[in-house]
């Protein structure tokens, strides 16, 4: 048989179907481990335009294909096999449902005729993961494999973006299909919200007397920090931000950034909200900063400005909701304020200002070995450029990089924080390394996250990431530890035995360095940029200084 009969006979099975529209919908990269349920679509996949890149875990998998939807704002693919191939994803894609990521995963299953039977690897991964995407559904028919993925990237990037779930039983892979192959849509822009709503939230911000912006995962979404900045510089209101948000405000707007804020509530940042008598809360998501900690009790109105409707509970009751597309909607609001100073006294956003300066001079002089925070931070500050990505993992060590690391482009500074995802930090780092090649990628993890993904530096090396990542060491799962201590006075099962991690390191081929003074940062890091390909440091901290991060400034706020 000639190559092109191959080729013909080839089309008219599902799996050929589906490889052509994954080609249509302009997927570039599709993480994967094989199985035998899966092993026709990666037969067609073979030598086809998306990229196959195996990985070491199914949950890894997930995490750059969710990495490489925060990154470009299209849905990240990832592709497993049947069973505990597809079971290993639910912690992937919870995380990037809850935290707002585009992802498509699509999962290996045993044929329709099988599966109700007990056959090996036979699972109802439809309806494992409806809980933790806002699309699980399957492919039942060869005619539907096109259809099916269109609603799957749909679901996946509209609205408030995150993951969809398709199930592929293997004979409709394999069977015959006469179906064509539809053309992709993107989701459509929605327009800004409605005028009557948008003069009313107007009137709520100009009657007030200290306005504040809250800005959400979503206002860090490129286009609309853009807006957001275009509203900052025509009316100059303060601005406090999730972890998730980081990046949004700019260097030149730096007068109107009180911080970020989250998790406890016992930031400068949260002084500036407390005082608001209005809250204007960009594309934000509860589960970024729950109501209870930063608005209980509250009497101020609230403005919900977002792509979607707001959850409603006891503590986040929106006097009005802004709903449209976010950018399109702060350009209509910008001209309806009234740019002229405002009474209100800036002491707030000034004495914050005089903290971050005092806080930066202390971090300077912090000589001590193990390593502090504050000095690893202030020298990686020094370092790194604002064109830079730098991801941060789960732990102690995201609190501080999440209070104290200033990150002035969107979607440049990433951490999990929606779900507190340990492990992310090395998948992400990889994801940034595809979707912006020729860069170099900062990332970081405690000891104990970094165990969690760290087989996947076996990928990085294969695939010639430029990242360097530094692995923050102290021997325990510390942000457990100091919640611990404060709520029972003692820790429990929090203790990790040693790894040394740099020999770790090079057994997959990577580049393995220390740390192990204050002095030695710098030259390091300078020395560990300029080296091509994956890059490990270890650095020993010093976190005697833990337990001020969980100590509240109000007592009805427990950690």
């Amino acid at each position: 048989m000639s190559e092109p009969e191959k080729q013909d006979d080839r089309a008219r099975i599902g799996a050929q179907l589906l490889a052509d529209h994954l080609e249509a919908q302009g997927v570039e990269h599709i993480l994967t481990i094989p199985g035998a349920k899966i092993d026709r679509l990666l037969d067609v996949l073979h030598g086809a335009k998306p990229r196959l890149i195996v990985c070491r875990h199914e949950q890894n998998a997930g995490l750059i294909a969710s990495g490489i939807g925060r990154m470009t704002g299209r849905a990240g693919v990832c592709l497993v096999t049947s069973g505990p191939g597809c079971s290993n994803l639910v912690t992937a894609l919870a995380t990037a449902t809850y935290e707002g990521d585009p992802v498509v995963a699509l999962g290996g299953a045993v044929p329709l005729a099988s599966r109700h039977k007990l056959t090996h690897q036979t699972m109802d991964t439809v309806n494992l993961f409806r809980p933790v995407t806002k699309l699980s559904t399957e492919i039942d028919s060869g005619q539907t494999v096109s259809e099916v993925l269109s609603g799957a990237f749909r679901a996946a990037e509209s609205g408030r973006p995150g993951a969809a779930f398709v199930s592929l039983p293997a004979d409709v892979m394999e069977g015959p299909t006469s179906a064509a192959l539809l053309a992709p849509s993107r989701p459509p822009r929605l327009g800004p919200g409605d005028a009557e709503t948008l003069a009313e939230a107007a009137r709520l911000i100009d009657g007030a007397s200290r306005p504040v912006l809250l800005l959400g995962m979503l206002a860090s979404d490129p286009r609309n920090a853009e807006a957001v900045r275009r509203l900052l510089k025509a009316v100059p209101l303060p601005v406090a931000c999730t972890f998730q948000g980081a990046g949004v405000v700019a260097r030149d707007l730096l007068s109107c950034f009180a911080g970020r804020v989250g998790l406890f509530h016992n930031t400068p940042a949260d002084g500036v909200l407390d005082a608001a008598d209005v809250v204007v809360t960009v594309g934000f998501n509860p589960i970024e900063y729950d109501p209870s900690a930063w608005n209980h009790g509250a009497r101020r109105p609230i403005v919900h400005l977002d792509v979607i409707p707001a959850e409603i509970d006891a503590d986040y009751r929106p006097a009005v909701e802004v709903i449209g597309d976010i950018a399109d909607s702060l350009d209509a609001l910008a001209p309806l304020l009234r740019s002229a100073p405002r009474p209100h006294d800036h002491s707030g956003l000034d004495a914050v200002a005089r903290l971050v300066a005092a806080t930066r001079a202390r971090a300077a002089t912090l000589d001590g070995t193990p390593i502090h925070p504050l000095r690893l931070i202030h020298e990686l500050q020094e370092i790194l450029t604002d064109d830079m990505t730098v991801i941060c993992d789960v732990g102690s060590i995201y609190i501080w990089m999440c209070r104290y690391f200033y990150a002035y482009e969107p979607r440049r500074f990433l951490a999990s924080n929606g779900q507190q995802t340990m492990g992310v930090a090395l998948p992400w780092a990889i994801a940034a390394c595809l979707v912006r090649p020729g860069e170099k990628v900062v990332s970081m993890s405690g000891d104990g996250a970094f165990l969690m993904s760290s087989m996947e530096m076996e990928t990085a090396v294969r695939l010639g990431c430029n990242l360097v990542h530094l692995v923050w060491r102290d021997g325990f799962l510390d942000m457990v530890k100091i919640q611990q201590l404060a709520k029972y006075g003692r820790a429990t099962a929090v203790e990790l035995g040693p790894v040394d991690v740099v020999r770790y390191a090079e057994s997959f081929g990577a580049t393995g360095l220390s740390i192990k003074t204050p002095a030695d940062i710098a030259p390091t890091l300078r020395r560990a940029l300029e080296i091509p390909g994956p890059v490990l440091i270890d650095v020993p901290v010093d976190y005697r200084d833990n337990p001020e991060l969980v100590r509240a400034m109000r007592s009805d706020v427990v950690v």
